[in-house]
């Protein structure tokens, strides 16, 4: 079994609604300790993500010819938009940030949302009107009701963006001791190969300035016929882009310890991008992947291939799982499935920190893959 670690700290409050008194607001099940809204700069950077929402949804929506003039600086910041991002790439940053953000909502506020902006692919309809009515057909209203839920999503999702990034010039973020997050992790775990390989393209966030290097960790689970530790040879790591492993140890009997030395330095807000593969030479590995983050994870996605020689009997989602769940002799969790590919997919978003988030899956000789 492989298990992540990431060492940042979670950023669990929300914004401040306009016209409401200032309150702490949780994302999902914790929140940071000791933070309070002061308003200012987080109230004008709530109100342009909200204009700038409402003219995005206009038209095509996300599909509209020239996006790029589309998408306005404060939802370029929210979603880590770049000059020079074409506008595919824009499209793609835009979206996955919004479902995201929509992700904790009500349902009907979420579905209102995705089809205002042509998320949903049943909804990429030519004009704002016609999703409007697809949308009040889902959740069995009529237009007008779709049209405020589409308003008040816009404003739910407008004060947890804006809390995200800190709201300049409040200071309520905590810096983490490592002094950055997680925005993506996608994990792509290949199990028809000769050995084990999992492939990591991760974007993370600096918190700090000067930000030079990031300490990572990996547990590597032993079968259960194998009683003493393993050894830093039996997990390889190579860089495909992103900077130079500088350190690789053993911290436990099976945690190992990484450090990734950047090329250059980030500064504070700064969104930076590396791939690494990992590989397991002896071949083994015990049938779960899970990822257990120390602290804020924004986006897990995780896909693994299975042999179709080999394929499981049963497969599971792991969702918010204590860390024994996934070990427990009775597996219980949502059941997935194979594609004809042998793949299955499974997507987590804001994590809540020392739980569990991945897949599970049984075999016929039931001790490992």
């Amino acid at each position: 079994m492989i298990r992540k670690w990431h060492d940042h700290v979670p950023l669990n409050s929300r914004g401040v609604a306009r016209g409401r008194s200032p309150a702490p607001r949780t994302l999902g099940a914790r929140a940071a300790p000791n933070q309070v809204w002061t308003g200012g700069p987080m109230e004008g950077l709530f109100a342009k993500l909200v204009t700038e929402l409402r003219t995005l949804r206009k038209g095509r929506g996300l599909y509209v010819g020239q996006i790029s003039d589309r998408v306005g600086p404060a939802l370029r910041e929210v979603c880590g938009v770049v000059d020079g991002d074409g506008p595919a790439e824009i499209r793609r940053k835009v979206a996955d940030r919004l479902e995201s953000l929509a992700s904790g909502l009500p349902e009907d506020l979420r579905v209102t949302l995705m089809a205002a902006f042509g998320i949903d692919r049943d909804a990429r309809l030519p004009f704002y009107q016609d999703r409007v009515r697809w949308a009040a057909e889902r959740i069995h209203r009529d237009d007008r009701t779709a049209r405020r839920r589409i308003d008040e999503g816009i404003d739910r999702i407008a004060e947890l963006a804006a809390s995200l990034i800190g709201g300049t010039g409040t200071g309520p973020a905590e810096v983490s001791a490592t002094g950055w997050h997680t925005d993506e992790l996608k994990i792509s775990l290949a199990l028809d190969q000769p050995v084990p390989e999992v492939f990591e393209l991760r974007r993370v966030v600096a918190e700090r300035d000067h930000l030079t290097e990031l300490d990572l960790a990996m547990t590597l689970t032993a079968g259960p016929e194998k009683c003493e530790q393993v050894h830093v040879e039996e997990l390889t790591i190579d860089v495909f882009y992103g900077g130079t492993l500088i350190k690789k140890t053993l911290e436990s009997k099976d945690r190992f310890g990484l450090v990734l030395a950047l090329p250059d330095e980030l500064r504070r807000e700064q969104r930076y991008d590396f791939a690494l593969r990992y590989r397991v030479p002896n071949g083994h590995m015990q049938p779960h992947f899970v990822c257990v983050p120390k602290h804020r994870t924004d986006l897990f996605e995780l896909r693994v291939r299975f042999d179709l020689d080999k394929l499981p009997e049963r497969i599971w989602r792991l969702s918010d799982a204590f860390q024994r769940d996934v070990d427990d002799p009775t597996p219980a969790g949502e059941t997935l499935w194979s594609n004809v590919a042998g793949e299955v997919r499974a997507i987590f978003r804001q994590l809540t920190p020392g739980r569990a988030y991945g897949i599970r899956w049984s075999s016929d000789s039931g001790d490992g893959y």
